[in-house]
């Protein structure tokens, strides 16, 4: 298998999970009638705190059906300014729900201030949008939120009226990177997204979590955009394997990480902020110069990566072996050594 660096979406599955998809009851999910959905959405449910879950496609999806199960046409939903929902998800809630989005500015470790909320809520005045929902997400590229932000951001929204979502594209990285349980991280959201197709493997799925009115609108919405699926058990049986055997070895991709960044940053003229390692991410900048030559090069020795310019980053999940980090950063010091000869 070549080693794959871009992201922990490119996972797949392995022979007992494929084994588990094999061996999955399945019926017609639209009618409710998959049992191996109904028991991955309660599973998830409960792990969240949460009455009801729904399960569906991806995050995008996921996170999409929650702002319009929250917000009416003309209304608003603030989020950071590179999170998920506001810059990575084709502009859905505003294309498709008329939903006015407003960013927020993003620290480094990416969190967004108090203040930043506070200031973006709109005052009741006819003349601008209705603020109605605070999107959040955690991890951010790679960053743990932690709860005692996130809880004090989600306390301002509720005084002022705002019900709150958390995408939890990586929230299980959160959950073993901090010993903070998952239902924990999700008690101050009226909806939570788990996408269980990144780190966890799965090959793809995500669930809704949320009270059972909020569920019951979004399985209307799921319809409504074309992610009614049948015999879905196939899927929810990889994801529910996924949940069983992939959560606490998500702690190796943590460590595999903070030990490639710490060998990368002994490279001359490789950047490295070790202090951003939280866990599976590592960001690095190469010189201008000679970055854009580095994807080919590793190439051609059987590694993939996202294109380097001019800051990217380097995936660990759990196709990832020893090995293949070894090589990575071997490659990337004889690059750099090449560029300068």
């Amino acid at each position: 298998m070549t080693p794959d660096f871009r992201s922990d979406t490119v996972t797949k599955p392995d022979d007992a999970m494929r084994a588990a998809m094999a061996a999955a009851p399945v019926g017609d999910d639209v009618y409710g009638d998959d049992p191996s959905v109904n028991a991955l959405e309660e599973r998830v449910a409960q792990m969240l705190g949460k009455p009801a879950g729904l399960f569906v496609t991806s995050g995008t999806q996921s996170n999409l059906i929650a702002i319009l199960g929250h917000c009416r046409r003309g209304e608003e939903f603030l989020s950071g300014e590179r999170y998920h929902s506001m810059k990575d998800e084709a502009g859905g809630a505003a294309v498709l729900g008329s939903v006015v989005p407003q960013t927020l500015p993003v620290a480094d470790d990416g969190s967004i201030s108090e203040d930043s909320v506070r200031a973006a809520i709109k005052p009741d005045d006819v003349h601008l949008p209705i603020s109605r929902l605070l999107c959040l997400e955690n991890t951010v590229s790679g960053r743990v939120q932690s709860k005692r932000n996130l809880d004090s951001l989600t306390s301002i929204a509720r005084e002022h009226g705002l019900k709150t979502h958390l995408d939890g594209a990586r929230l299980m990285n959160a959950v073993v990177s901090s010993d903070v349980s998952a239902s924990d991280y999700a008690a101050g959201f009226n909806s939570v997204s788990l996408c269980i197709s990144k780190g966890l493997g799965a090959p793809v799925g995500s669930v809704l979590v949320g009270d059972e009115d909020f569920i019951k609108a979004g399985r209307r919405l799921r319809k409504m955009l074309g992610g009614g699926m049948r015999q879905a058990g196939v899927i929810a049986a990889a994801c529910d394997y996924a949940l069983s055997y992939n959560i606490e070895r998500l702690a190796d991709d943590h460590l595999r990480a903070s030990g490639v960044a710490r060998r990368l940053s002994e490279i001359d003229e490789v950047h490295v902020s070790l202090n951003e390692v939280e866990t599976n991410m590592v960001y690095l900048q190469l010189p201008d110069d000679v970055a854009p030559g580095l994807k080919a090069f590793l190439a051609e020795r059987g590694m993939t990566i996202s294109p380097p310019c001019p800051k990217f980053r380097l995936v660990m999940h759990k196709d990832i072996t020893d090995a293949a980090s070894d090589s990575l950063v071997e490659g990337i010091a004889d690059f750099m050594a090449q560029c300068r000869s």
